[in-house]
């Protein structure tokens, strides 16, 4: 199994560089892949920020990275929670960061937007300073 970084999931998203989307495109066909959580969220980040790719898109795009066969991703179930809080308007770092708390026994913020946003969302106890 190999580890991609960041640069390798966008040019495989993007086909931005031909060369280096066919050589990301050929290695997702022929090999396991692991994905980290911060190369999901950085990932995130670039398609969003500098290729304008709007939430529902991202959404999309992450998903069905994360969906194929021969891909592992870290922590897959609180990734997929993003994903779906993600698809649902959380802002995907938000939702990852709370999705990876199972161990807490609340999320504390100072954002009263996302407090709202979250209790419709996802039941997250959450608590505020």
């Amino acid at each position: 199994m190999l580890a991609v970084d960041t640069n390798v999931l966008v040019r495989f998203l993007t086909g931005d560089d031909p060369r280096q989307a066919a050589r990301a495109l050929a290695l997702f066909r022929a090999e396991q892949v692991w994905v980290a959580k911060t190369v999901l969220l950085e990932t995130e980040w670039v398609l969003r920020s500098l290729y304008g790719f709007g939430g529902d898109r991202t959404a999309v795009a992450l998903q069905g990275l994360v969906g194929l066969d021969n891909v592992r991703v870290e922590d897959a179930q609180a990734v997929q929670r993003a994903l779906i809080w993600s698809a649902a308007g959380l802002d995907f770092a938000d939702a990852l960061h709370l999705a990876s708390v199972d161990q807490a026994e609340a999320f504390v913020t100072f954002d009263g937007s996302l407090r709202k946003r979250v209790a419709r969302l996802s039941g997250i106890p959450l608590r505020a300073l």
